[in-house]
């Protein structure tokens, strides 16, 4: 019986070890094509700056309409449902917009 025991303990460690050691080469490859995208999106920047055209700014419409409501936190909700942003990217992406539309924040 220990030697089932130990012989399950046994490949459970092995499983682990190969689960985060295949985790840890994804987080690796997430970090790169983060960096990646962070350069190209610099790169646009600077090629747009260059070539002197305005990116015209996304209109939220329901976003600004729920603002006006009062429902602060069902804009940001929508605001994270259209974009795939996280909480705090949307929480303050949804505060410029308010203050950019003099809006309130409740």
């Amino acid at each position: 019986m220990w030697d089932n025991l130990t012989g399950i303990a046994l490949v459970l460690l092995l499983i682990g070890l190969i689960a985060s050691t295949w985790r840890g080469g994804r987080d690796e490859e997430l970090r790169r094509v983060a960096r990646r995208q962070a350069d190209i999106d610099r790169k646009l920047d600077l090629v747009l700056a260059h070539l002197g055209v305005a990116v015209p700014e996304e209109r939220h419409d329901d976003v600004e309409r729920l603002l006006a409501e009062g429902k602060f936190i069902h804009a940001v909700k929508a605001y994270r449902d259209r974009t795939g942003a996280g909480l705090r990217d949307a929480k303050e992406a949804v505060e410029a917009i308010a203050r950019r539309r003099g809006l309130p924040l409740q």
